[in-house]
């Protein structure tokens, strides 16, 4: 094979790849406000019946298609396939008053037997007369409770403009319908009139022991029909709300069926 024949070879599967990527995103733009959400779900592989454990990654950016400063989110909910599960039975419950106000170290200190996931999250604070400042920090998740619900507890520690850590919790409600489970956060209190989200990352997902038997945190069978070796389905639908506006925007992934 001749040098520009691999160096062709090469580059097409450098596009196939990028392609591939590009294709996991879904980008949503209304009124110059352009949302970005990508999410992952791992292994791909997953009994017809029954269930088995996985992770689950989601993200979303936000921004503005002129460059200019995106309105303030002040509510994100995620929906999860009903083919999901979530068991926080045997976990150890965290609360808000365990973690805020702590550094990383003193969250994990207090609540390390609760992690569930880890993300990040970003944000800009403004400040008088200057340019906003990019602030971002290491997001830690943990299993919880919040006003006597079941929830996610997220806490960002962040040394940049100023120390600062901040928890905020996404409740779990049950739901009828193709999404089975909704995590819902709200952030005026995070963010307040200072500054405004700009991304925020959260995987999910802990095997644990708990009464002598092992639970997931999250598990999944793959909604395949009979006689289909797997299938595409909503994996999960995203709502932000801003000022004056809501978007949201359903990701569709693909499972196959395998291990049992």
């Amino acid at each position: 094979m001749s040098r520009n024949s691999k160096l062709a070879i090469t580059a097409a599967l450098a596009l196939a790849l990028t392609l591939a990527s590009l294709a996991q995103a879904e980008t949503i733009q209304r009124a110059g406000l352009r949302i970005t959400l990508n999410g992952e779900l791992t292994p791909q592989k997953l009994p017809r019946q029954g269930s088995a454990p996985i992770q689950v990654s989601i993200g979303t950016k936000i921004a503005s298609s002129d460059g200019s400063d995106p309105p303030q989110l002040r509510k994100l909910a995620i929906a999860i396939n009903r083919n999901g599960r979530f068991d926080s039975s045997g976990l150890p419950k965290c609360t808000e008053r365990d973690i805020q106000p702590a550094t990383t170290q003193g969250a994990l200190a207090a609540c390390g037997a609760s992690l569930i996931g880890s993300g990040y999250f970003n944000a800009k604070v403004l400040f008088k007369q200057q340019v906003p400042y990019p602030a971002e920090g290491k997001l830690y998740a943990f299993s919880g409770t919040y006003k006597g619900k079941p929830a996610i507890l997220a806490h960002v520690y962040g040394k940049k403009p100023v120390p600062t850590s901040f928890t905020f919790p996404f409740v779990l409600q049950k739901e009828k319908g193709t999404f089975a489970t909704v995590l819902s956060a709200s952030f005026p209190e995070v963010t307040g009139n200072a500054g405004y989200v700009t991304g925020i990352s959260l995987k999910l997902g802990k095997v644990f022991k708990a009464a002598g038997k092992t639970h997931s945190f999250l598990s999944a069978s793959c909604p395949a029909p009979k006689g289909f070796p797997g299938a595409s389905f909503p994996f999960a639908k995203a709502t932000l709300s801003f000022p004056g506006k809501t978007l949201s925007s359903t990701l569709t992934r693909e499972c196959r069926v395998g291990g049992g």
